[in-house]
């Protein structure tokens, strides 16, 4: 996959199919867009090509950081993930938000993008304060020679209500992993580096652990002991994860993604590891004894073991 990331000046050659959109956690909607992206491909020999800004606009506009299921490097390996050719993540700043829906269609969209076909979801919204839309796109498709396909929006059946990202976060707010696997159609995932912690979990409580400092911007479900299934060279492993800032340890500590990984004996610092999370357990609780942390964590390891059907 080619990525532009940053760029205003990038150009696409090829003919594409192309849709637009924040694509925040690539939940089942998302893959009912880009498997119609897929279709053209197949059918019709396009590259397919994401347009997508290098920052939630929300967040230029208020000024505040906005939390996402998914940060723009899992952004990129998802696509890649579902074989997209081309991504773009453009700069958002003042000239662009000002940019008119036609002038953003012309310019970006028909010019740089090289856009035969159009693929977008019934409520996509583009351009100055969101005045392009589906509407928009059929209206100009033979005046400006491009074909369009606007997509339905992807149902929970259960809950007769539209998937989005928005329903995925607030699942995520109750530690509903299930639901959250099912409304993305696959695990929700933290993805990073594994580095030193307090160096308390192997030494002091026999629960050796992979730590990983998940970007400010990630959003996150309640603190607390989650089963979890941890992706290591190629490799799945269950496991017990916590999340959140450890306050039985002494210290001001950040809130960390802690791993203990079953059946695994190697040095994973400096490793790129992913941590889907499956389960939540319990909140996180401050103990009064190490012994007590120990104590418990012998129980969450049995309580994973049970729920991953795993053999002691």
């Amino acid at each position: 996959m080619k990525c532009f990331i940053g760029q205003e000046d990038f150009q696409i050659q090829e003919p594409t199919v192309v849709t637009i959109g924040k694509f925040d956690g690539r939940h089942r909607g998302h893959q009912k867009l880009l498997g119609a992206m897929l279709k053209w491909k197949q059918e019709w020999g396009y590259k397919t090509a994401v347009f997508t800004f290098d920052m939630a606009p929300a967040a230029y506009i208020q000024g505040t950081p906005q939390k996402v299921i998914t940060t723009n490097q899992e952004r990129r390996n998802n696509m890649e993930k579902m074989g997209i050719d081309y991504l773009v993540e453009y700069p958002f700043k003042k000239e662009v938000a000002h940019l008119s829906a036609e002038e953003f269609l012309k310019a970006i969209l028909l010019g740089q993008m090289h856009a035969k076909a159009i693929v977008v979801g019934t409520d996509c919204g583009f351009g100055y304060q969101r005045k392009g839309d589906a509407r928009l796109l059929e209206r100009l498709k033979e005046e400006l020679g491009y074909e369009l396909e606007v997509i339905e929006k992807e149902q929970d059946p259960g809950q007769h209500r539209d998937i989005s990202s928005t329903y995925v976060k607030e699942e995520l707010d109750r530690g509903n992993m299930e639901k959250v696997c099912e409304l993305l159609g696959e695990p929700y995932a933290i993805h990073g580096l594994v580095v030193h912690g307090n160096h308390v979990g192997g030494p002091v409580l026999g629960f050796p652990t992979a730590n990983v400092i998940p970007p400010p911007e990630k959003y996150l479900p309640p603190f607390g002991v989650y089963v979890s299934r941890i992706l290591v060279d190629k490799t799945y492993y269950g496991g017990i994860t916590n999340i959140g800032k450890k306050p039985t340890v002494t210290g001001d500590n950040p809130v960390g993604v802690e791993t203990f990984v079953f059946g695994l004996d190697k040095n994973l610092y400096g490793k790129q590891i992913e941590v889907q999370l499956l389960n939540f357990e319990r909140p996180e609780k401050k103990f009064d004894s190490l012994e007590q942390l120990k104590s418990q964590l012998e129980k969450d390891k049995e309580y994973g073991m049970a729920y991953l059907s795993f053999s002691p």
